[in-house]
């Protein structure tokens, strides 16, 4: 349907009038939208019973329709032709229904198929109301030119007005009985009209009784024009208000002139209230304007955040499900905001869509890398676990700790697993290497009495903690002929390596924390005994490879899932380790800085 005009008030040539305006409504963000919900909104719209002035929302719909059909093919990996571009009509077919037989295997070409036929007959139909209008509008305009040659011709006779004025009242009915003409015609035909009815009143003496009376009934009508209007400035829905005035301006024309005297007043009085709406009207659509233009600067943030987050640089899962996160609620957010204008809205749209998109794709490529890395280092454990399992009945006790040992190192240094299979290997590899052990163990000879050896440096802890300190070089003696002894017992099982070998270093460090391990007394083989400088050095540095086996326990226990006593013990010994660092530290630097005296 062709876009409403609404002329101008010819009753005086200095009058402004209000400009035809297109009406905006509040737009659909169609983009949203899947290809169901589309389809059901063109099918709603074609129920509709003033389908036929809803081109703009057909046609957005349709560009919708197929935006998303393409990007859902390219999603399902389906070939993509050529995007119908928004401004492209869908060609117009005949589509017969299909048969169970000939019906396509590609579910989104029978999507388009239904979608086509909604909008070929919409568009049929629409093709048609628009030839019967326009059909309708040429037919007014040939009645209108006759009804104006009727009035010319009336203005030409020379008879009474008493016989004239009724003439000329029925020419004014049967030109308001008629409908509508082509936009292009019109304001001619209406001024030429109006000029007809001027010179009517002007030049034809007619009787003043009955002149008077015409103005009185037409003054009387804009008078509620008038009144109208100024209701209609109250109106707080000021786009309905504008439609309404434009209507009250096509009446106002059709009737005829009011007395001189009152003219001006009445259409100064009609204009007035046209102003207030005009002005209301104009302010809504830039308060719609700034608002749009704030949201755009909404949106572009986000735009920009959504941007940062898809460069960052992620190295594990941890990473993605935080960022995965952010960009969730910037989504939400997003959301909350209203449209920007309709030049802008779809490109910051875009913008940010390709933004989440590429997020997604790197994080889908990511996890794809992962599954492969994952799986790689699943075949590598399945391969220790056999390696464990073909060696543990090993008698070559030496060879096949130190194996053992081997193996155990290659395990920690081995990445993630995938999670189902990660505790069911773990079971596996500690199984054999628990078996071998234990077997080792229960074979020991004389000479590797390990629960012997336990015991032992058990005696010698509970030694060195109820030592009495002398305060002199004793103390040191006493120190050196601890760690001796401790030398000197043989291993221990392999269960209990790691945790006497704490407990000692515990006890000694708290037995003499002042007297160290090497101080006051001769290294092997002769060496000199090292000064407190180079005591304190050298055990700072054993603290920090105390730390990173503590880390790696860690790394190994957590493969367990009854393992969490022993990681929480390892981070204890951790912590304690850090701590004596700290005070190391300070010990170190105050000799330092006594020796820069010096």
């Amino acid at each position: 349907m062709s876009e409403e005009i609404i002329p101008d008030v010819a009753m005086a040539s200095d009058v402004v009038v209000a400009e035809p305006v297109e009406i905006a409504e509040p737009a659909v963000n169609y983009s949203e939208k899947n290809l169901a919900e589309l389809i059901a909104l063109f099918e709603e719209l074609a129920q509709n019973e003033e389908r036929m002035k809803m081109s703009k929302e057909a046609e957005a719909i349709k560009s919708a329709f197929y935006k998303r059909l393409q990007k859902d093919k390219a999603e399902a990996g389906v070939a993509v032709t050529a995007p119908v571009a928004e401004t492209e009509e869908v060609e117009e077919e005949v589509v017969e229904t299909p048969s169970d037989d000939t019906v396509s295997e590609n579910p989104f070409a029978e999507v388009e198929r239904g979608f086509k036929e909604l909008y070929n007959k919409y568009k049929r139909e629409r093709a048609e109301y628009n030839r019967q209008l326009e059909k309708e509008r040429e037919d007014n305009l040939v009645k209108k030119e006759a009804v104006i040659a009727d009035l010319k011709a009336l203005l030409e006779k020379q008879e009474d007005v008493n016989a004239t004025f009724p003439e000329f009242r029925e020419i004014q009915n049967r030109w308001r009985a008629i409908g509508s003409v082509p936009a292009q015609s019109y304001r001619n035909l209406n001024e030429t009209y109006q000029l007809y009815v001027e010179q009517f009143y002007d030049m034809v003496k007619i009787n003043r009784e009955l002149r008077d009376l015409d103005f009185k009934k037409n003054l009387e009508a804009k008078e509620q024009f008038c009144e109208f209007a100024e209701k209609l400035a109250e109106n707080p829905n000021v786009v309905e208000a504008f439609r309404e005035l434009q209507k009250l301006h096509e009446q106002w024309k059709e009737f005829g002139p009011v007395a001189k005297e009152y003219r001006d007043k009445i259409w100064d009085r009609f204009k007035a209230a046209t102003a207030v709406i005009n002005k209301k009207y104009q302010a809504f659509f830039e308060d719609i304007k700034e608002q749009q233009a704030e949201n755009l600067v909404k949106k572009t943030a986000l735009c920009e955040k959504v941007e940062e987050i898809s460069e960052r640089e992620v190295t594990d899962s941890n990473q993605w499900n935080a960022f995965s996160k952010e960009i969730e609620d910037i989504q939400k957010e997003w959301k909350t905001i209203g449209f920007a204008s309709k030049k802008e809205n779809q490109k910051i749209y875009d913008r940010f869509r390709a933004a989440c998109d590429k997020f997604y794709g790197r994080k889908r490529d990511f996890y794809n890398e992962y599954k492969d890395s994952i799986n790689a280092n699943l075949e590598k454990k399945i391969a220790l676990c056999e390696a464990a399992e073909e060696l543990k009945s090993s008698t070559e006790w030496k060879k096949a700790t130190d194996q053992f040992i081997n193996l155990q190192k290659q395990w920690k240094e081995i990445g993630a697993v995938p999670r189902k299979k990660s505790e069911q290997l773990w079971k596996r590899f500690r199984a054999a290497c628990d078996e071998f052990f234990a077997e080792r163990d229960k074979n020991a000879k004389p000479e590797n009495d390990f629960y012997g050896n336990l015991k032992a440096k058990q005696r010698l802890i509970e030694e060195i903690k109820a030592y009495e300190l002398k305060n002199d070089e004793s103390d040191a003696a006493a120190m050196q002929d601890f760690q001796k002894r401790w030398q000197e017992i043989g291993f221990v099982p392999f269960k209990e390596k790691d945790n006497i070998a704490q407990a000692y270093r515990e006890a000694l460090n708290a037995k003499f924390p002042n007297t160290g391990r090497g101080a006051n007394r001769r290294g092997r083989g002769g060496k000199p005994a090292l000064s407190e400088k180079d005591r304190l050095i050298q055990k700072y540095n054993q603290l920090e490879q105390d730390i990173v086996t503590y880390e790696n326990n860690i790394g190994f226990f957590s493969m367990s899932k009854n393992s969490e006593p022993l990681v929480k013990q390892m981070q204890d010994r951790i912590a304690q380790a850090k701590e004596e660092l700290k005070a190391l530290a300070d010990q170190i630097r105050v000799l330092n800085e006594s020796e820069e005296q010096e």
